[in-house]
């Protein structure tokens, strides 16, 4: 295909076309696993045309088929059915077109499903996308609840009647999609981001019927796995019945095992609520009464204890002491001052009979010489040294004769 072509020598359109189809030629046969989504069979018409997609990217391409090759699996191919297909690339020159041109088509059974979904489950959880601690916890009173579900379907209005049953004031943010076929799993996606990006939406519950492993499939498709394995907001599988076990639920912050379940697990009952608060009220109602009670009991308690009954008793009784203690410390004081005036009577007689004036008082005189000094000794004095007498009532001068 590596050719020297310019804008001043192009190639025809019929010339690419061609080298195009060489290359194709030169592919072998490849086994393809797909979705049977067109089906033409025309009476007479020695070709069978049928469209194979691919439902988790949205990607078809035409396949063509002899009659015979078809008819051996014609009793269990449908439109909707998963089939793998041998087939050889093709080039339809004259319009450009690829196609594959099957020459064996073999259905995918139940079995088969069941055994690539196996593999698929353990190829996730060993990524982690299944473990419980990246699990997020629902609110408790969602304000508005994004759902995805079929259009009309048995599962919306389980979800929807069930909820605004059991709590009046709920929301609901509702994104009709396919739920089985070769549209579903985009689709799903798609709502699943939708609702996932906008603020207000506090859960997203995922909803569908029962219905046979094919019709499930969708729901244990790697891309909406991981889609919903990358939401923010907690996401409620609810799929099928109670046995059903899509990869959904794997991933899923919480698995409801119907519609009306995940109604019921992700809205509180109105009525139940209701009660709980009407116990809790009671509860606690009761608890403080009890703990009026208790303190009622022993304040009563207290208030009987002498000190509290009659709390001036003590100052009372303190009070008596007090003035024993007064009367009796005024008496001892008034002995202890009659004791000492008694002592001081008896000193200051003592004092005053062997006071020098009381003497002076019988009749006796002090002489003292000059400097003061008493006369004891007659040879102290001299003939005619003055001196002076001290009496009673006064002094005078004397001078000594001889």
């Amino acid at each position: 295909m590596a050719l020297n072509t310019s804008a001043d020598a192009p190639l025809p359109v019929g010339e690419v076309s061609r080298l195009i189809g060489g290359w194709i030629d030169r592919l072998g046969a490849v086994w393809v696993e797909g979705q049977i989504t067109q089906l033409s069979r025309r009476p007479g018409a020695g070709v069978v045309f049928l469209t194979l997609r691919d439902p988790s990217y949205d990607i078809s391409v035409s396949v063509t088929c002899y009659r015979q090759v078809f008819e051996a699996v014609a009793d269990v191919v449908s439109e909707g059915a998963r089939v793998v297909v041998l087939a050889k690339p093709e080039w339809y020159a004259p319009r450009g077109q690829l196609s594959l041109r099957a020459t064996e088509i073999k259905p995918v059974g139940v079995g088969e499903l069941l055994a690539r979904l196996e593999q698929l489950k353990k190829s996730l959880a060993s990524e982690g996308l299944f473990a419980a601690d990246r699990k997020k916890a629902l609110p408790f009173l969602p304000q508005l609840i994004g759902l995805v579900c079929g259009r009309a379907s048995a599962a919306e209005r389980d979800v929807l009647e069930n909820a605004r049953h059991r709590w009046p004031a709920v929301r609901f943010e509702v994104r009709n999609v396919p739920v089985q076929g070769v549209h579903a799993v985009p689709q799903v996606v798609q709502a699943v981001k939708e609702l996932d990006a906008l603020d207000t939406v506090d859960v997203i519950i995922v909803a569908r019927g029962g219905g046979s492993v094919e019709d499930l499939l969708p729901f244990s498709d790697e891309q909406l796995v991981r889609a919903v394995a990358a939401c923010r907001t907690p996401v409620v599988s609810a799929i099928g019945h109670e046995p059903d076990n899509p990869l959904l639920d794997f991933v899923a912050d919480l698995r409801a095992s119907t519609p009306t379940d995940a109604a019921k697990k992700v809205v509180p009952d109105v009525g139940e609520e209701y009660e709980r608060v009407r116990f809790l009220r009671d509860r606690a109602r009761r608890s403080v009464q009890s703990f009026i009670e208790r303190e009622e009991r022993g304040l009563a308690h207290a208030l009987a204890r002498p000190s509290i009954e009659d709390p001036h008793r003590m100052v009372d009784e303190r009070a008596d002491q007090v003035t024993a203690l007064l009367d009796r410390g005024r008496r001892t004081l008034g002995h202890l001052l009659d004791r000492a005036d008694s002592e001081l009577t008896h000193t200051h007689a003592r004092v005053v009979a062997l006071s020098p004036a009381a003497t002076l008082q019988r009749g006796y005189a002090v002489l003292q010489k000059a400097d003061g000094h008493v006369v004891r000794d007659p040879d102290e004095i001299a003939a005619g040294e003055a001196l002076r007498a001290r009496v009673a009532e006064g002094e005078f001068t004397v001078r000594v004769d001889a």
